[in-house]
């Protein structure tokens, strides 16, 4: 468990992470009370294979105030998906075994029902039946859906995100449209949307051969349009020893700012050197420039990142990867600055935010779900943190307000 670095989170009147520094109380029980008598700030669902089992399930939780976990009831939910996306009515989820997004209505209580599946793959330009799902998103008014396929082109070589909106009244897809574009070798990430709903990047690298910002433009009815290869109007100064940077992942703040690791790299290979975090602002026409040098990128010490998460407020990012997390200070245009340490040294594979400052993370490869409460001034170990689920392999957070 990590230690409280701000004591006044331990004193102040809510005691809102109580469990954290009391001793009178194990942290499950903690949790469990706070769970029991508080309204839920956001529920969590962790698609996950139990031991023995060949298919997946859904293990969903509510939330406190402090970042406790107690069970929804009916969970965990016998559904076998992965990749999810929330829109506060609906939880889209990718089907382990067919071509489909399948929809849950998310109930009053948290539990979920199921309502309809789309198939995906149907509308792919190509007579191989290419196309498989990976991650799947909402835009900020959650009315369309973002599906990334791998080799879901007419090559069946090259990746796309494939847009549809969503019926308000069962949950039914309805195809848009895809971007497609040669210069996508590669979106295996989430596009993260700005403020204003109509952009959204995405940083990709491919071992230092295949790698950019990937940037798309919103049309009126949510279809997603690449903006192509040359919306990158500069990049951030490199040191002597190596040839410049690479864009490794992103993530947006809610207004028009990008944080990118950037990996060292002499193209076509990578380069030594430690991952660094750079600062793009976005114009009106969806262009990204940086200001960030090799001097003012603060080193993060994931070596291999797997995920990065802004949360909501936007003075905070979250680095995930082989190496564990660390959180960052975020200061929009200006250069990102070193906040924390490792917040735990387990592999982590994905992570979100809710809206009352708890960062929810995943880690397959230890059966464990982390729960931390992060502000700007101070962050712990969530109480009954880390909790024990077989294998993870994807989550989401429904937020409550």
């Amino acid at each position: 468990m990590l230690r409280e670095v701000n004591v006044s989170l331990c004193l102040g009147a809510a005691l809102a992470i109580a469990g954290t520094c009391s001793q009178a109380q194990s942290p499950e029980a903690n949790a469990n009370v706070a769970a029991a008598t508080s309204t839920p700030v956001a529920y969590v669902y962790v698609a996950s294979k139990p031991k023995n089992s060949s298919t997946n399930e859904v293990v969903a939780y509510a939330a406190a105030g402090n970042g406790g976990l107690t069970a929804i009831a009916g969970s965990p939910f016998r559904e076998n998906v992965e990749s999810m996306a929330v829109n506060g009515k609906y939880l889209m989820a990718v089907s382990k075994t067919t071509p489909d997004i399948n929809t849950f209505l998310i109930g009053s209580n948290g539990a979920l029902t199921y309502k309809t599946a789309t198939d995906y793959a149907k509308y792919n330009s190509n007579s191989s039946d290419c196309g498989s799902a990976g991650q799947v998103f909402f835009d900020h008014t959650g009315t369309t859906l973002y599906v990334q396929e791998f080799d879901g082109t007419s090559a069946c070589s090259n990746d796309l995100i494939a847009s549809f909106s969503v019926v308000k009244t069962t949950g039914a897809l309805t195809y848009l449209g895809d971007a497609v574009d040669g210069n996508f070798p590669g979106i295996y990430t989430h596009a993260d949307f700005i403020g204003n709903n109509g952009f959204a990047y995405a940083g990709v690298d491919s071992s230092c051969m295949y790698y950019a910002i990937y940037g798309f433009k919103r049309a009126s009815n949510g279809l997603l349009n690449g903006l192509g290869p040359n919306i990158v109007k500069s990049t951030p100064k490199p040191p002597s020893s190596f040839s410049g940077y690479v864009p490794a992942i992103s993530t947006a703040d809610p207004t028009n700012h990008l944080a990118v690791v950037e990996q060292p790299a002499n193209p076509p290979g990578c380069a030594t050197g430690a991952l660094q975090l750079a600062t793009y602002t976005v114009d009106g026409s969806g262009n990204v420039s940086t200001t960030s040098t090799y001097a003012n990128m603060p080193a993060t010490s994931i070596v291999s990142v797997t995920d990065m998460k802004m949360a909501p407020s936007g003075k905070l990012v979250a680095v995930a990867g082989n190496e564990g997390l660390q959180v960052f200070h975020f200061n929009g245009a200006s250069p990102t600055t070193k906040y924390t340490g490792l917040l735990t040294t387990t592999h982590i594979n994905q992570m979100f935010w809710d809206n009352a400052n708890h960062l929810y993370a995943i880690s397959q490869s230890t059966g464990k779900l982390y729960v931390f409460t992060i502000t700007p001034t101070g962050y712990s170990q969530a109480p009954g943190s880390p909790h024990t689920i077989a294998t993870p392999n994807s989550i989401i957070v429904q937020p409550h307000s």
